[in-house]
This record gives C-alpha cells, structure tokens and sequence, in this order.
C-alpha cells in the first residue's frame, strides 16, 4: 500500500481458536543488506510476502492506544536494536519525515526529508546496520542512522548520500526500492525508469516506458520484480546495467478504479513458493467487471495460471498480495474512500464506489489455480500472515458499505484455512485513526504497530 522493540522472537505452538495447522513457507533465505526478516520492509521480506515470522496478538481482546503523529505512517519498520523507524507523511505540508519510536513511549526523534512525489515518500527498508533506506525528492539515495547524543537523547541524521539525479530524470521520482543478494539497490520510478546502484559506485538504468505505482521485490536468484501499469517484468543485472529478462502483459482495464491509486494492478509484486520460497511470482490485474490473481514461474515468465478473485466483495485491489508456501492471499480494496491520489492516475471510473472489501485465498497445484476460500471482509489494512501462529491479522471496516466519517473499525484475526473470523475488537472509532490500506507491523513480543492517517496504533 501507499498513502498520502524491545523483546526476544517468542516460542509459541498453535495459538488458541486455530482450527487448522498448515506448513507455511519457506521464508526466503536471511538477506545479508536487509535488517531482521519480517520486519526490514514494509510487505515483511525483499519478495513482499506479507508474511512474517512472530506471532501475532493472537485472538483475545487486545489493548489499542494511538499514538499521534501528525502525519500518515505507511512505513514501520524495525531493526535489530529493536527500536522501530518509521517513514511517515507529515499532515502539514506532505512532508515525508522519519520518526524513530520508542515502543513502549512514541517517538523520540525525527528527521524531514527533501519532499518529492505523493509516493516518494512511502517505499523504503532497514539495512543490515538499521539505517533507514530511502530516495528523497533531490534524487538522492540516503541512508537515515540513530545514536545516542552526548546527553542521552536519540538523534536521526543523514549517514550516507548518494545522488542519483545523473540517472533520474528531473520531474521524475522514485516509487519503490529494494536490494539484492549480492548488494545492489535497486530502484523504479513514476515514469518508469529502473535503476541499479551497486556497492562499487557504479549505477546503470533502462526504460519500461510504463509507469510504475508500487514498490518492488526481488528474489535470492538475482532477478527483481516490477509491475507497470501495463505489465509485469523480471530484470536482471550484469556488472550494474539492468535488463529486461522477461516481460507479460496483464488486462489493465479501462480505467482507475475507485479505491485504487492508478490504472492498471495495485499490486507490488508477491514472491513465494514451495520449495526456496520464489518459485512463483505474483499480481492481481485490473480487468473491468471482476480480476484475476496472475501466477508466473519466477526467472522464465511462464504463466501457471490466471484464477478470479475478490467475486465476494469488490472487483479490484490495491494491496500487494500475501504468498507463502502454494497459496495466495488478496485482499479487496475497491472504494475505498483514499483522501487523495497521486496527480497523475487519472479520473476513477466510476468515480466513487461503495467499499464492499473482500478477501480471496488461492492455492497453486499441479493442475494450476482453485480458489479455497472467497469471504466478504472488509479489511482495511495490508493483512499479514504470520507463520508463527498460523493467523492473518489486519483491520477491518465497520459501517455501511458507503464509507463515512462514522465508521468504525476493528483489529481481526482471521483463519487461513476458513477465512472465518477468529477474533474481532474494536479500535479507536474515528476517521482519524483511518489504516488506509496501510501495513502493519507485527513485533517479536507479538504485539503489532498499524500505521494511520495520523500515526500509529500500538495494539498488543
């Protein structure tokens, strides 16, 4: 999605109200330029799985405090000190500004970035030294450290600044980034440019000629996804120059949809699988009436199948979809009330819609796609599948199916299996603690952070 710690990783066996246990996974293999697994990224891991390995608050009743920011938090994040960063949107002025959080006390410090574009200010990840990873709106790639000052008080700074604007275009902005295995950080922008920084200095790019809207992934193999608003690609690098390795086409529709953030998938590209965890590679296309979940062979682009989702709720999605082991997880997002779109995604037709939500699991076999469950909730959030505990956790939408400023919302525990609804509490009621299609969190003492419209909750 886009917008506008201090604990040891707990043992825990099948948590209470689980009625099906299943082998998730395989995870990716630990990456060497990323922080902890399950919490370096906003989707959880360098393939966007949406998965993570802690346990979750489970379903009894948990406690929820806000904690105000003044700014719309899409980004939580948290490296191995367990201090949690987070790159936020501030209210005033749409300024994307990092807050170090305490998690137990809220912030204790914060750094304003150069502003770019709406998305500029969504997309980043920990490195292996904590640092912040982000392009800020001067085309510079900077990496954002905390210490300690001299009196005790923690402090952000830029540690390392590298410009990039010999290889972005001025106008343009970057969207998504993410590093390989072998150390190079890759990047995409609004108009579709797709660059490599490698560790020796050198940088190189090629351009799709396509826009870009979502962040994007990448695989142990060396291959990086990236979804257009037209197609899905896999590039490579050789000696820093990226190249297209294989290229396919998805029905875009005819136009935005309301509750979607451009015109074609709202998907950043799922990484999952079986056997090393990035066999397959996935996206959910726009096409007009209902979509479709697309499944391609990672490193080829063969196609495995093509399976209609979201035939429950809403016919599109916004949000980056979950993978783990054979299955896939797509959550509905179609009408939901986004106060703002980026300047260049063009007119939703139509253009407002009812939030009816929706939420789809798909398994892969041998003979390709079936749908195993299709479920009318409305989450409101990027759901999460933890491994640990073997439960999706997201938040959920209240009201009519016409959002309004008098709808509620919940914190929900969902069954993998079923998709029935293990758990539902109530969060603060007020559009000021909106998720907005944000990610959540999930910590290693199980508590979760939900970034908002105007902060965090803190829900544990």
């Amino acid at each position: 999605m886009r917008s506008l710690v201090l604990a040891a990783a707990v043992c825990l066996l099948a948590a209470p109200g689980v009625a099906h246990a299943e082998p998730w996974g395989p995870a990716l293999p630990p990456h060497p330029f990323l922080g902890p697994v399950g919490s370096a990224t906003m989707h959880g891991d360098a393939g966007s799985s949406d998965t993570t390995p802690y346990p979750g608050p489970g379903a009894r009743p948990p406690t929820v405090r806000a904690d105000p920011l003044a700014a719309a938090c899409p980004t939580l994040l948290q490296g191995r000190d367990g201090l949690v960063v987070a790159l936020c949107t501030a209210i005033a002025g749409q300024v994307p500004t990092v807050h170090l959080l305490d998690p137990e006390h809220g912030s204790t410090a914060a750094l304003p970035l150069v502003k770019g574009s709406l998305l500029g200010g969504v997309y980043a990840y920990l490195d292996q030294d904590d640092r912040l990873v982000a392009v800020d709106g001067d085309r510079a790639l900077v990496r954002v450290a905390h210490h300690r000052d001299a009196d005790g008080r923690w402090r952000l700074a830029v540690a390392e600044r590298t410009d990039l604007s010999g290889a972005i275009p001025r106008g343009d902005s970057v969207t998504g980034l993410v590093p390989d295995w072998s150390g190079n950080v890759w990047f995409a922008t609004g108009d579709g440019v797709v660059g490599v920084r490698t560790p020796a200095g050198r940088t190189g790019t090629v351009e799709l000629g396509e826009q870009v809207a979502n962040s994007i992934s990448a695989a142990p193999d060396g291959h990086v996804a990236v979804a257009t608003t037209h197609a899905l690609y896999e590039l490579t690098a050789d000696d820093g120059v990226p190249r297209v390795a294989w290229r396919a086409p998805y029905d875009r529709g005819s136009a935005r949809k309301p509750g979607q953030l451009s015109h074609g998938t709202g998907s950043t590209p799922t990484y999952f699988g079986p056997g090393t965890g990035a066999e397959y590679l996935t996206v959910v296309d726009n096409a007009d009436g209902g979509v479709r979940v697309l499944v391609f062979r990672s490193g080829t682009g063969e196609p495995v199948c093509a399976e209609p989702v979201l035939t429950a709720g809403g016919p599109g999605s916004e949000n980056s979809p979950i993978g783990a082991g054979r299955s896939v997880f797509v959550a509905g997002t179609y009408g939901y009330p986004y106060p703002t779109v980026p300047g260049d995604a063009g007119p939703a037709v139509p253009p407002s819609a009812p939030f009816t939500g929706g939420m789809t699991r798909v398994d892969i076999d041998e003979a390709g796609c079936h749908t195993v469950w299709d479920s009318g909730i409305r989450s409101a959030a990027v759901p999460h599948l933890s491994t640990a505990d073997g439960q999706l956790y997201t938040l959920t939408r209240h009201g009519l199916d016409a959002a309004t400023p008098a709808d509620g919302f919940s914190v929900t525990v969902l069954d993998p299996a079923t998709g029935a609804v293990l758990a539902d509490s109530p969060a603060p009621g007020t559009v000021l603690n909106d998720p907005l299609q944000m990610s959540p969190l999930i910590l290693p003492d199980g508590r979760m952070l939900q970034g908002t419209v105007t902060g965090v909750l803190r829900i544990g």
